[in-house]
């Protein structure tokens, strides 16, 4: 089945822009509802929804254990990544659009989806996919920020408490794993990306990703699978949990 997991951090409508458009058979699932828990300091801005409100979520669009889900946006993935990553996590079968919504070839329909609910069982977010903040702090492994460059060096920071990065992190934007065509680069391509950051093929641990709150470190986790590098680890929290902490050290510049 096909997922339309649309959101702008700008404020936008996804439900909207799903209604205006959306690829046929498709179900809109809410980020904020479905793929996310309610947000706080202590948590983060998207921090991981429980695993009652994930599957309740997914079984009232009709989103059974048993389907395979292909995931779009807009915006390269970056967003659907979230969908496909908890997915995975928790061994469904889920996969992003390369490419996106513009790579879909035929028309567009307005009437949404109706589908009957779906079974869905609760599975527990499995831990060695997982990383806390005091796991970030003294992992001893790669730390990856999927953010953009400027938000990564502190340059700017438009939503966050406060500018720059996690000491010791290593700056891979989510854009930048992506072709000028919105697909995913090569598997050699993203090889060396990664190598650049300090991520080793077969180390004994995984990487850990974070971005600004969760969703598009979820793009950065499923660039490392496309390179064959394994799966690596969410810090759900991300920047938005790790910043509103004035006692955690931040670090700036490139």
């Amino acid at each position: 089945m096909v997922a339309d997991v649309r959101w702008y951090l700008d404020g936008r409508s996804g439900r909207a822009a799903y209604d205006a458009g959306h690829i046929p058979g498709a179900v809109w699932v809410d980020l904020d509802t479905v793929l996310a828990g309610p947000p706080s300091p202590e948590r983060g801005r998207h921090p991981l929804p429980d695993p009652e409100r994930f599957a309740a979520g997914l079984a009232a669009l009709g989103v059974g254990d048993d389907d395979t889900v292909v995931a779009y946006d807009d915006a390269g993935g970056s967003v659907a990544a979230r969908l496909v990553w908890l997915l995975r996590a928790i061994g469904g079968r889920a996969a992003v659009l390369d490419g996106g919504l513009a790579a879909w070839p035929g028309a567009l329909e307005t009437a949404p989806a109706r589908r009957p609910p779906a079974a869905r069982a609760v599975v527990a977010w499995p831990a060695d996919r997982l990383a806390e903040a005091g796991e970030v702090a003294a992992a001893g492994v790669p730390v990856l920020d999927a953010r953009a460059p400027e938000r990564y060096r502190g340059e700017t920071e438009p939503i966050d408490p406060r500018p720059g990065h996690i000491p010791g992190a290593a700056n891979v934007p989510w854009a930048s794993t992506l072709d000028e065509a919105g697909r995913f680069r090569p598997a050699e391509t993203l090889q060396s990306q990664f190598a650049a950051a300090g991520v080793r093929p077969g180390a004994a641990e995984a990487p850990i990703a974070y971005c600004g709150s969760g969703v598009t470190a979820c793009h950065v986790l499923l660039a490392l699978e496309a390179a064959g590098l394994g799966p690596g680890r969410l810090y759900p929290g991300s920047w938005s949990q790790w910043s509103a902490n004035p006692e955690r050290p931040v670090a700036t510049g490139s």
